[in-house]
């Protein structure tokens, strides 16, 4: 314990010294700014029937049904002489609902089984003696006999990941039920897995006394104003006129041909199926935010830039998006810093993000040295090592106040290199204690921001788990959390580990630029506490921008507008968490509170669909997850509120059963 004092003595010395050396980026100025107004104008909230599941269902037509598909399957199997655990999950396979599950990241036990299928279906062939190149080749042969997708996106997507998984299933010892349980999550069961279980160390010092909620200031103090952007998925190629029905991941370029009709051509602005972001879109943003917003503070950047054109990528392409997309930034918006995370598109192929172990041709330091050189532009040269190590830094943007940014792909569980180790990849989290630990002792309030949520279930069990500890153990310091990556416009709330009831953080998820797909292009204004005596460093209020793609396409003319503030919109005396979880709790008992998220969760689009009490839960559920595949824990009270109002139902029971991740 003597030598214990004595590291911790000379570790807040070094920590106070380095504080007091690192120079803030945000230079002073003064920083008051009108914020919204309290009241908002009455509207009208129309649910409409189209939407996302139109079309899915509309894709399908024209392919194998799922009897056919699962019938070819199996064929199939059996001439390869597939495994026996192989062709029993084969023969309860909907891949169609598989592919949809995939799409969404809402998955079911059909997932699971899906799952199972195919890692038992590549280790087979791999104990066989089987090359990369004949794995590869097999698997795209299933991937075009049963029409999953077309032959190019077949060919392209087994090019590009063929090698990573089976240099992945060549090195491991656990089966498919493991892997399964590893990558999806709940819905295939709570899996132990001994070789993904680990904790992060707190060093001894004792968690700070809990204070009531902070007052809010009053109005006139100073404030930051913040732009968060995220999820522009630019696509160099988008074309109007082209085909925007397409059957493959992404469309509206000239390689999908001709529209069969003019409905099914892609709009000039861009297109609610599943088209990206046209540059004429993003260069209309841009122009308006520049001009309607010409005293903004700082951006707070949240990842994935390129298109979803995942078959179809090589790292110079995305290079390419990368420097073009940071140049325009810093052409728009000159002398105003910039904040940027890393998103799980940025790599190739899509999600592969190898920790640090993994070297030569297959390491990722490609990408990460040039994010290094890309965010120097805004960055001070104290982040470098952390950012070529691992894309993730901490930056003073302000005496007492920090932003630390964070590589959400290290609990990314769509990223096949975890399964090797997923350890805490690059040290990461434990960097993050040591960060907030020391701006703790400097009494200085912190800002995190990332791609994907960590309470999304594209985040990896075990890592949320320890960052949701992090969030509790720090609360007194963590002021707000900023994500993006669902490209819709919601939040997550984080509770304490031994008072559930009550809330200890909120993280905002900004809505996304690119509409892809059924939605509006949107970015989001934040007003921030900023420098005075009794600063709180909490978001003040926020605004939601839009741009109706619909009219923007009509009149050939895109305007963007103001959709709604938050305080205003949702009748809230503040921002601070307690008022988020009581609004939460509205979302439960009243359907016209309910009914406002709703509309702004998809950005008014007008292509929404209409939201069942399943959909209800569903989205009640996610706000109150802030920690991943964790639902029946969190969310069994909350929606047995929802259950009580509508009354419980076969679908209710059935759907329990089937979806219990997400």
């Amino acid at each position: 314990m003597h030598l214990l004092r004595i590291f911790l003595v000379l570790a807040l010395v070094v920590v106070s010294q380095s504080a007091d050396e690192e120079a803030p980026v945000l230079h002073p100025r003064n920083w008051t700014h009108v914020l919204p107004p309290d009241a908002a104008p009455t509207e009208n909230v129309v649910l409409l029937e189209s939407g996302r599941l139109n079309r899915t269902l509309t894709r399908w037509r024209g392919r194998l049904n799922g009897t056919e598909m699962s019938r070819r399957l199996r064929k199939l199997a059996r001439r390869l002489n597939v495994p026996p655990l192989v062709d029993k999950a084969l023969r309860l396979m909907n891949l169609q609902q598989v592919v949809q599950e995939v799409e969404t990241s809402v998955m079911s036990k059909v997932s699971c089984t899906a799952c199972k299928a195919g890692v038992g279906f590549l280790q087979h062939y791999i104990r066989t003696g089987k090359t990369k190149e004949d794995i590869v080749h097999i698997t795209k042969h299933f991937c075009i006999s049963l029409k999953m997708s077309t032959p190019r996106v077949c060919d392209g997507l087994t090019e590009l990941f063929g090698g990573e998984v089976t240099y992945v299933l060549q090195r491991l010892a656990l089966g498919p039920e493991e892997i399964c349980g590893f990558v999806i999550g709940d819905a295939c069961g709570d899996v132990y897995n001994p070789y993904h279980e680990w904790k992060v160390s707190f060093p001894p010092v004792p968690k700070p006394p809990i204070v009531p909620p902070l007052v809010p200031p009053k109005a006139g103090t100073p404030t930051f104003k913040v732009l968060h952007l995220s999820d522009t998925h630019f696509d160099p190629y988008y074309q109007e006129g082209a085909n925007a029905e397409c059957s493959e991941p992404l469309c509206c370029r000239l390689t999908n041909g001709p529209p069969a009709n003019a409905a099914a051509a892609a709009g000039r602005w861009g297109d609610y199926r599943k088209c990206d972001t046209p540059k004429r879109t993003v260069d209309s943003m841009l122009e308006h935010i520049k001009t309607t917003h010409p005293d903004i503070d700082y951006i707070l950047w949240t990842g994935d830039l390129p298109p979803h054109d995942v078959w179809n990528q090589t790292r110079d392409e995305n290079l390419s998006i990368i420097k073009q997309t940071v140049e325009q930034l810093s052409t728009t918006f000159p002398n105003v810093p910039i904040f940027p995370a890393l998103g799980n598109h940025e790599s190739v192929p899509v999600n592969s993000f190898p920790p640090p172990f993994v070297k030569k041709d297959l390491s990722i330091d490609w990408l990460y040295d040039e994010m290094d050189e890309q965010w120097r532009r805004w960055l001070p040269a104290s982040t470098s090592p952390t950012v070529r190590k691992g894309a993730f830094y901490s930056v003073l943007v302000r005496p007492g106040f920090r932003v630390i940014s964070l590589n959400m792909n290290n609990c990314n569980n769509k990223n096949w290199w975890l399964l090797l180790n997923s350890t805490d990849p690059g040290h990461e989290l434990q960097w993050l204690i040591y960060e907030l630990q020391a701006a703790e002792i400097n009494k200085e309030k912190v800002h995190l921001i990332g791609h994907i949520p960590p309470g999304h279930s594209d985040c990896l069990k075990v890592w949320s788990r320890n960052y949701y500890n992090i969030i509790n153990r720090y609360e007194s310091t963590i002021t707000a959390q900023f994500f993006g990556h669902t490209h819709f416009d919601e939040f997550e709330l984080f509770y304490d580990s031994t008072d559930a009831s009550r809330v200890t953080s909120i993280a905002y998820i900004g809505p996304s630029v690119t509409p892809y797909y059924d939605l509006n292009p949107g970015y989001r204004i934040y007003y921030v506490d900023a420098d005075h005596a009794h600063t709180t460093r909490m978001v003040l209020d926020h605004e939601n921008w839009v741009m109706s793609l619909k009219d923007a396409n009509l009149y050939d003319y895109p305007i963007w507008y103001k959709l709604y503030s938050a305080k205003a919109a949702y009748k809230m005396n503040s921002l601070a968490p307690q008022e988020w979880d009581t609004l939460l709790d509205k979302f439960a008992s009243e359907q016209e509170v309910f009914d406002i998220y709703y509309k702004h969760y998809w950005k008014n689009s007008p292509v929404r669909p209409s939201c069942d009490a399943e959909c209800r839960k569903r989205l009640v559920c996610d706000v109150r997850c802030g920690r991943s595949h964790d639902r029946r824990v969190l969310c069994q009270e909350i929606e047995s509120r929802i259950d009580s109002q509508n009354g419980a139902t076969w679908g209710s029971w059935i759907y329990k059963g089937l979806s219990v991740s997400n």
